[in-house]
């Protein structure tokens, strides 16, 4: 259990915890006896049954929620897949986090599908444009799923791509020899860690250099998403950390993935979808407001920002210089 359920008595965070692990309805009473004292109320089966009922029609709820007063200047994409024995057709729930233009992280798109599946993907970005959501976001965070990034050009043309760099690396490496993978990290580290992006692409091509020749599937992994991997240096250093991964979405699901194992309870996809929800609207109160969310409104004004920096005079954004 992650370490803020052990000190939580909330059945919301309990619950779909043991769900996800695998612990029948008639068994709740026993575990949560055990976790939250035998004297503690409400701990029948139908209790439980009738709890997971208004969870499901929550859920319900929020998928259909109007978006129309929302905006979201970045936002980060992933398909997260479960370890527990659920139907025969493999679940996998396509999650989108966004980031308010006061710098608050927000579920935005949550449900199940196919994570290679660029119809899955359309289907989700469709469903929060349909319900109000026009404004695209200014750029989106994934790993190099291409169904995603193929939805996204279809349904937000004007969105940056910019790929993670843990996922980008953990692919790389593992075209190389393991001996060499510790001197491999560092040469990718030099290059998304870099001050300007002058010196990243000379990082980049030293990488490539020295690689090539004995590992060219390990270089080519690296060049064919050059621009996308780069893609955060024209935005706020303040943001840069937030933008190089798509870490909003693993560090939240990280605990989710090691708790739902192959266990005797078998979940339909539909409760397994309700019972994660449960744990990042839980988690989602905890999440850290983005460094910098003060330069968020200038980017939505049009503010050019290079290597971080804002640009500022006649190389300013058009817009920039009307709303001065």
């Amino acid at each position: 259990m992650p370490r803020y359920a052990r000190r939580s008595k909330s059945l919301e965070v309990l619950i779909p915890i043991l769900y996800l692990k695998g612990i029948s309805t008639g068994d709740f009473e026993e575990a949560l006896a055990a976790l939250i004292g035998k004297d503690a109320p409400g701990l029948s089966a139908s209790t439980i049954a009738r709890l997971k009922e208004v969870w499901t029609e929550e859920h319900a709820r929020w998928q259909k929620r109007d978006l129309s007063a929302k905006r979201y200047v970045y936002c980060w994409a992933d398909g997260i897949h479960l370890e527990a024995r659920l139907e025969e057709q493999a679940q996998c729930i396509l999650v989108i986090i966004g980031a308010t233009p006061e710098g608050r992280k927000e579920l935005v798109g949550f449900t199940d599908g196919i994570r290679e599946s660029s119809q899955s993907w359309h289907d989700l970005l469709l469903d929060l444009k349909r319900r109000g959501l026009t404004t695209a976001p200014q750029i989106a965070v994934a790993d190099g799923a291409l169904g995603f990034w193929k939805a996204v050009g279809e349904v937000w043309p004007t969105t940056r791509e910019q790929r993670c760099w843990v996922h980008k690396t953990a692919n790389i490496v593992n075209k190389l020899p393991r001996s060499l993978h510790t001197k491999a990290k560092r040469a990718l580290q030099e290059i998304w860690m870099a001050e300007t992006k002058t010196d990243a692409v000379k990082a980049f091509e030293a990488f490539v250099e020295t690689y090539q020749v004995k590992y060219q599937k390990a270089a080519d992994c690296l060049t064919k998403d050059r621009d996308a991997l780069l893609a955060f240096y024209d935005f706020p250093a303040e943001h840069w950390k937030h933008l190089r991964t798509t870490n909003p979405i693993d560090c939240t699901y990280a605990s989710g993935r090691h708790r739902t194992i192959r266990s005797k309870g078998c979940l339909s996809n539909k409760t397994a979808l309700v019972m994660v929800f449960k744990l990042v609207e839980g988690a989602q109160k905890n999440w850290r407001r983005i460094d910098g969310h003060n330069q968020l409104p200038k980017l939505i004004q049009g503010v050019r920002f290079t290597d971080g920096i804002e640009v500022i005079g006649k190389f300013a954004a058009p817009q920039a210089h009307a709303a001065a």
